[in-house]
């Protein structure tokens, strides 16, 4: 891979990638990072490449503003949690505290976005488990542990040897879709598959699924734009 620039206000970056078995130029923009890869044939020159973009550079720049740009997290950003915006702000003390009107961190402003990340793993790992208790012990099947991760491409797994992987941010998401992820990934202790029964058994340990299943799908990159 290699990395080129396309001029602009702002400039964007490219990741170039030559693969053996392209037969054209494509362009692929990650909803999670905002990242742009061109995927060119082995032997096509960079600078085809870089016109191609040029020629593609409206589209991208819509994209990339219709994602929106990523979010350092800090004092004073506003931050989505448990389905809220809250307010991050400087806190006194030893320990984070979550409030109705904001989340205030304490310690150096410059830690700020490391220490609430840490805090809020935490917080997805306690709530994940106790609602994976709950579904596990509804479908009458024990899990055998619990991961949390940063996934980029699933928000949770489950191991033919019963351990539930899920990603952290969910905690940032709506109460009802964590605990759908959490019922979903339960489910598939019974069902290794996305069959009828395994729908059925989400609902049946869940509830009606759609409404948070398409919430996940549709909103759910947005919470990837938030660095700590």
């Amino acid at each position: 891979m290699n990395d080129i620039t396309l001029p602009g206000t702002p400039p964007i970056d490219l990741i170039l990638r030559r693969s053996a078995r392209a037969r054209r130029i494509t362009l692929r923009i990650s909803q999670l990072d905002g990242r742009v890869t061109l995927t060119v044939p082995k032997r096509l020159a960079a600078r085809e490449a870089v016109a191609f973009a040029r020629a593609k550079e409206g589209w991208i720049r819509d994209h990339l503003e219709a994602r929106g740009a990523d979010v350092h997290v800090g004092l004073g950003t506003e931050l989505p949690l448990g389905g809220r915006l809250l307010p991050v702000v400087a806190g006194v003390g030893r320990s984070v505290q979550i409030g109705e009107t904001g989340i205030a961190v304490p310690g150096p402003k410059e830690r700020v976005g490391a220490r609430l990340g840490a805090y809020l793993k935490q917080v997805a790992r306690d709530r994940l488990a106790g609602a994976c208790d709950d579904y596990a012990a509804r479908l009458g099947r024990p899990y055998s542990r619990i991961t949390m991760r940063d996934t980029r491409s699933r928000w949770g797994s489950c191991t033919s040897d019963g351990g539930l992987m899920f990603s952290w941010r969910l905690i940032m998401a709506p109460p009802e879709v964590l605990d759908y992820v959490a019922a979903h990934e339960v489910a598939h202790l019974a069902e290794m598959n996305h069959s009828p029964a395994f729908w059925a058994g989400v609902e049946r340990i869940y509830g009606p699924y759609k409404a948070p299943r398409g919430w996940l799908r549709q909103n759910g990159n947005m919470l990837h734009r938030y660095k700590f």
